[in-house]
């Protein structure tokens, strides 16, 4: 098993930013890649950023165009999410998900408001 707890979510002003944080515990060492989603109301969840063990990144160009960036901490077992210039259309609940070669989990999610 894999727990995942994020923080940072909250509510910022359109052209602001901010950080989003994933800590891991318990079966760690299964785990491949670790990333971020959101999912707006009534609308399915995205990916928005991945990161693998060997540090390789994945973006939705779709989604980030340049804006977000996502790096892990190994010593802390976390996975940050940078996001800046932020627009009102990246209000969601963003996830925190791993993968192992079984089993996806999720966090609980954190809500970001983008007020124009």
């Amino acid at each position: 098993q894999v727990q995942l707890v994020e923080s940072g979510g909250g509510l910022v002003q359109a052209g602001g930013s901010l950080r989003l944080s994933c800590a891991a515990s318990g079966s760690i060492f299964r785990i491949h890649y670790m990333g971020w989603y959101r999912q707006g109301s009534g609308e399915q969840r995205e990916l928005v950023a991945r990161i693998s063990n060997d540090g390789r990144t994945n973006y939705a160009d779709s989604v980030v165009k340049g804006r977000f960036t996502i790096s892990k901490d190994n010593a802390k077992n976390t996975v940050d999410l940078q996001m800046n210039s932020l627009k009102p259309e990246d209000t969601s609940v963003y996830y925190c998900n791993a993968r192992t070669d079984l089993d996806n989990y999720w966090g609980q999610g954190t809500q970001v408001t983008v007020s124009s």
